[in-house]
């Protein structure tokens, strides 16, 4: 019997597939359309992991299927290849970033080649190659012209290991999640979105798609569309300063025994006595460092921090003195900086009643301050005028009083922040815009695009803290293409979601230099039918991508609001990490288990070992453990 030879079969078969065009799709077509898509990859580490192929495989079936019911299939493969994880391999290597990046899609592609996969690589895109990133910037220009980008200087998550600012995301405890390494907050100049502009937008949008509930439910809890009022809190001993403060609970002021501060807040260092100054100053300098997400995650039941500034604020329900805190679960980001503190109700307030012995005063009926805090509906108790009324009713009485008192308003508040848009690092899309020696910030005429990423040797910050591009004397001179005025090129570059927010409209026209994607073929394939990714991307890369597609539909240059309308996660993958107790990682193969223990099999050392999310970061992802190895390995 001879034996089945597949690497022979497989490579003949997949040698014809290419030869005669049997995935390549036309746009000129009477058939209907399906657009099937996969979140495209970083093309980072040795390869692919199995947790690619697991979703690629998937569409694969349902692009075949397609076509055989007699469908035009748009399917087709890129590569997602700015940012950060290219600049670090390549300080590793000793190689610059270009040259991994293009070694890495080698072989990525060369492992989907071998996989059999039906995608039309005439399509094929990579976000780092001018040809792509010309119209990211074009884009960029799109949104500022529409006033969108702006620049601000901004509290930002700085790593000074790696001389760049992270997302919050990004950090945990003071550290860079993947890498370990410290991480302080700053306040530097930074790019911005005005991504809040679109915050209903985003969530009216959602009605619109068919997607995953859980997933919806995400991206409509990370936006926080909150009704409320906005409350105004005199200051005793500060004429015509008050301390404004957003709040869902209007009708709980009553019960209001104190208000906190974000550290950040401007009012501190203008209210706190001399008295209290050494301890507030020591306090904030001690929170500085820690991340929004530390500050915020830490759960009710944890022990809170804060500390007396010795002001008092009036509450204007009752023009009681309340004190004045300081405490880091409250964030200067997130609605004005300031809450009121009603602990029967709150469960952070009630925490932090406890910590530091504050009053609780319960106002609404129907729980047992002695023991928790109280969030439901109920008759309102020790509240004067809302007395006896419901949460609902009471709310709309006390917003009446505080208008005519013009102490406050109704109002609406968004979770959602701002989008920081710069970055601090080499290996990413150059902003086409300049600055006059007067200050003066202009964005680059469209026929300059792109704005080269200059070559350099050295591509880490210079001495003095200046983003890499700084190094690059000659580049960043230049001049104003309408006065001939001497100007700089700004030296921070963009994030590596700006490749990923548009890359499904480039595989419409890659081939177009003249313009991003052809307006008839885009109205023919978009929306895409299906996309198939990660979970982990059910916030930031998926609102961010709806949140430019909004953008161009209103300026008219995409034919539907939203990009995707059906999505699917294939889910998460999980391998055992292995780590020896110097912080280094072992690939799995280079352990074996012996009684219940792991041990590295050349020096025989034991290692810790914990179920976790697959990741070329956490080293448990080799090409080892990838499809294409398996399937070469069977017989």
């Amino acid at each position: 019997m001879t034996a089945f030879d597949h690497k022979a079969i497989d490579s003949k078969w997949q040698k014809v597939w290419q030869e005669q065009g049997c995935f390549k799709t036309s746009v000129k077509s009477d058939k209907p359309k399906y657009y099937v898509l996969d979140m495209f990859p970083y093309p980072s580490g040795s390869g692919l992991h199995v947790g690619h192929p697991k979703g690629y495989v998937a569409t694969d079936v349902v692009s075949r299927s397609k076509k055989m019911q007699g469908f035009n299939v748009l399917r087709v493969m890129g590569w997602d290849s700015f940012g950060l994880p290219a600049e670090r391999q390549a300080v590793r290597e000793n190689k610059h970033p270009k040259e991994i990046t293009e070694r890495n899609i080698a072989t990525f592609k060369s492992q989907l080649v071998k996989l059999g996969l039906s995608y039309d690589w005439d399509r094929e895109i990579t976000t780092s190659k001018e040809d792509y990133y010309k119209w990211t910037q074009w884009i960029f220009l799109k949104l500022y012209k529409k006033g969108l980008a702006y620049q601000a200087d901004v509290p930002v998550n700085w790593c000074p290991a790696l001389g760049t600012v992270l997302a919050n995301e990004e950090v945990q405890d003071g550290k860079y999640i993947e890498t370990g390494d410290l991480v302080e907050r700053r306040t530097m100049k930074q790019w911005m979105f005005r991504i809040t502009e679109y915050a209903e937008s985003l969530l009216k949008g959602l009605e619109q798609v068919d997607w995953p509930e859980g997933t919806r439910k995400m991206q409509m809890q990370w936006i926080g569309k909150s009704i409320g009022a906005e409350v105004q809190f005199g200051i005793e001993g500060h004429q015509g300063k008050d301390i404004t403060v957003f709040t869902t609970r209007p009708d709980t002021l009553f019960g209001g025994t104190y208000v906190v501060l974000a550290p950040e807040h401007p009012l501190v260092s203008d209210i706190t006595l001399a008295s209290e100054k050494e301890a507030v100053e020591a306090y904030v300098d001690k929170v500085k460092n820690k991340s929004e997400r530390d500050r915020t995650s830490t759960g009710a039941n944890a022990e809170k921090t804060g500390v007396f500034t010795g002001a008092y604020a009036v509450n204007p329900a009752n023009d009681k003195k309340i004190p004045i805190w300081i405490a880091d679960y409250v964030l200067a980001t997130y609605g004005t900086g300031a809450v009121f503190a009603c602990p029967a109700h709150d469960e952070r307030d009630y925490a932090f009643a406890k910590q530091f012995d504050l009053p609780i005063v319960e106002v609404v009926q129907g729980g047992n301050v002695a023991e928790a805090s109280y969030g439901g509906n109920g008759k309102h108790i020790n509240s004067e005028f809302l007395d006896g009324l419901n949460n609902e009713k009471a709310k709309t009485k006390i917003i009446e009083f505080l208008e005519k008192k013009s102490a406050g308003k109704k109002t609406i508040n968004y979770r959602l922040r701002d989008w920081l848009f710069s970055r601090q690092r080499y290996w990413g899309e150059p902003f086409p815009m300049i600055e006059l020696e007067d200050g003066t910030v202009k964005a680059v005429d469209e026929t300059q695009l792109p704005v080269q990423l200059p070559k350099l040797a050295e591509y880490t910050p210079t001495k003095d803290g200046k983003p890499p591009l700084a190094r690059a004397e000659e580049w960043v001179k230049t001049t104003d293409s309408e006065t001939g005025k001497a100007a700089i090129r700004e030296t921070n570059t963009m994030p590596q979601w700006a490749g990923s927010c548009w890359y499904y409209l480039r595989f419409i026209s890659p081939d177009r230099d003249d313009v991003a994607w052809d307006p008839n073929d885009e109205k023919y394939w978009m929306p895409v039918d299906l996309y198939v990714g990660g979970s982990e991307h059910a916030t930031l890369h998926l609102l961010y991508a709806r949140f430019w597609h909004h953008v161009l539909y209103d300026l008219g240059l995409v034919s539907t609001q939203e990009p995707f309308k059906k999505l699917f996660h294939q889910g998460m993958i999980h391998a055992q990490s292995y780590k020896e107790a110097s912080g280094k990682y072992r690939y799995p193969h280079e352990v074996e288990e012996k009684d219940g223990k792991w041990f590295v099999k050349e020096s025989g050392a034991e290692v810790e070992t914990k179920l976790e999310k697959m990741s070329k970061s956490r080293y448990n992802a080799s090409t080892q453990t990838t499809c294409v190895r398996l399937m070469e390995q069977m017989r």
